[in-house]
């Protein structure tokens, strides 16, 4: 079995790392290039790095900042937001990045997620998923029958809603040649309560490309509980790392300790 990722994600606003809730109400946690090296002295698996703001601003990635960053690592390094042609994929790969995350611009225009592919690779195009749960036409995050539970997708950083079924688009992305789907879980995210894992296996279960499990990490059972039951291949976290609540080693140690793969 393949060794699971454990992969520190810096969400950037303004130059600056920050991390929010259910994205809003961010808080300040440092600079990316000096977080990217710890995380690289840290033993993680890989980076991503997401300019949070870059769709809905409409303008391109801060390709400066993605440079000075990338020049601290030595691990595989994914950068997303604000790319939105196969010029951009260019400038991002140029600029250091191993892979790019593409999330509005591929709902939008899917043949860029083919089209990067064949100019690329398709192990350099993740496309990212963020969903928010519903039933019916409603919202919904409490108890609900299993076959009532729907995930829409959202776009331009978490802020617009669209009418696209997630796990149909997850296997679309995967059709057109993406080579991985970052799923974040919008309700999840930054609440440190945990994956929404149903959403994760859902998705896991219908891929054949590795699923990254994205929004919500809290605590070590988190990281196992996305891995074991939600199947995903690796595990994105941010403020657990951020603010020093957990290490990379640790959350390893205790994950190779229930038997998960790991690279220590």
């Amino acid at each position: 079995m393949l060794a699971k990722r454990i992969i520190p994600c810096l969400d950037v606003k303004e130059g600056r790392v920050v991390k929010g809730v259910n994205y809003v109400d961010f808080q300040d946690a440092g600079d990316p290039v000096e977080q990217a090296a710890w995380y690289n002295e840290q033993g993680a698996d890989e980076l991503t790095f997401l300019d949070i703001t870059a769709s809905l601003e409409h303008r391109d990635t801060v390709l400066d900042i993605v440079r000075r960053t990338a020049e601290q690592v030595f691990i595989p390094f994914t950068v997303g937001g604000g790319i939105r042609t196969i010029e951009d994929i260019r400038d991002t790969t140029q600029a250091g990045a191993d892979k790019v995350s593409i999330m509005t611009a591929a709902l939008l225009n899917p043949e860029i997620i083919t089209e990067g592919a064949e100019r690329f690779g398709s192990q350099c195009i993740v496309v990212a998923i963020d969903a928010k749960r519903v039933v019916g036409d409603e919202e919904n995050l409490g108890p609900a029958p299993d076959e009532q539970i729907e995930w829409r997708v959202y776009t331009h950083g978490g802020t617009r809603p669209t009418e696209v079924d997630a796990l149909e688009y997850a296997m679309r992305a995967e059709e057109l040649g993406a080579g991985e789907l970052l799923v974040t879980s919008i309700d999840a995210d930054g609440t440190k309560a945990g994956y929404d894992v149903e959403l994760l296996r859902r998705i896991s279960e219908h891929a054949s490309i590795p699923v990254i499990a994205s929004g919500g990490a809290g605590t070590v059972d988190h990281l196992y509980e996305a891995i074991d039951y939600g199947k995903a291949d690796a595990v994105l976290a941010a403020s657990i790392f951020h603010f020093r609540e957990l290490t990379i080693r640790e959350c390893k140690e205790q994950l190779a300790a229930r038997g998960v793969p790991v690279r220590l």
